[in-house]
């Protein structure tokens, strides 16, 4: 159905998801390949408006399934508004963060469960990443080079919710070894980046998106 190709940027806060992806722009400029560069929570109008809820520090009363569900309706917006369209006319999409931080953050982080599975499969239907790139750092690492007076309300939570959002990480990419690929991102960002692009060009080259 979908002739584009969908790569997910996954992992702790403050492991280099952001840095990678504009490595990611400079590459597919070069190449001439379409494609679109987008994240989560946000990526729509109705996406970044939904986002300054969800991070903003100052909700403290925002209970978990709230939490939970309003992640999930934004990324339905994004799927219908951006993502499916985008992967239906052949281009490459890039996002920072997708399905998969949510049962992290929430079915892991938050002890919801299952549920946020299931909230989810309702949001994203049959459109899940091809290639999804989990930057493997400690979360005491990746916090430490996040300044508090800029973090959001998540990045705020103490580190044993990040240590189960950790974990939770390496649980679902048991269930999805087909896609997962394991980035130690403790190495230098041009290291993390060729690790990247090799994988990215196996695909293309295998789809045709790009001349052997």
């Amino acid at each position: 159905m979908y002739k584009g190709l969908f790569i997910t940027l996954e992992g702790p806060d403050g492991s280099g998801k952001s840095t990678q992806a504009s490595y990611l722009r400079e590459y597919f400029d070069e190449k001439g390949i379409e494609c679109v560069f987008t994240r989560e929570p946000g990526g729509t109008h109705i996406g970044e408006m939904l986002r300054k809820i969800i991070l903003d520090k100052e909700n403290h009363e925002m209970c978990d399934m709230t939490e939970a569900l309003l992640y999930a309706a934004s990324r339905a917006q994004h799927v219908e508004e951006l993502i499916r369209p985008a992967l239906i006319s052949g281009k490459v999409v890039v996002c920072d963060r997708f399905i998969d931080s949510s049962i992290a953050y929430q079915g892991y982080g938050r002890n919801l469960g299952d549920s946020v599975r299931q909230i989810n499969e309702h949001a994203v239907g049959d459109c899940m990443p091809d290639l999804t790139f989990f930057m493997d750092l400690p979360p005491s690492v990746g916090m430490s080079r996040i300044d508090e007076d800029v973090q959001d309300r998540l990045e705020q939570e103490k580190l044993d919710f990040h240590n189960r959002v950790f974990g939770g990480y390496k649980e679902i990419a048991k269930y999805y070894p087909e896609r997962f690929i394991d980035i130690d991102a403790r190495r230098d960002k041009e290291a993390i980046r060729d690790d990247l692009i090799s994988a990215i060009e196996k695909v293309l080259k295998d789809r045709g998106i790009l001349c052997r």
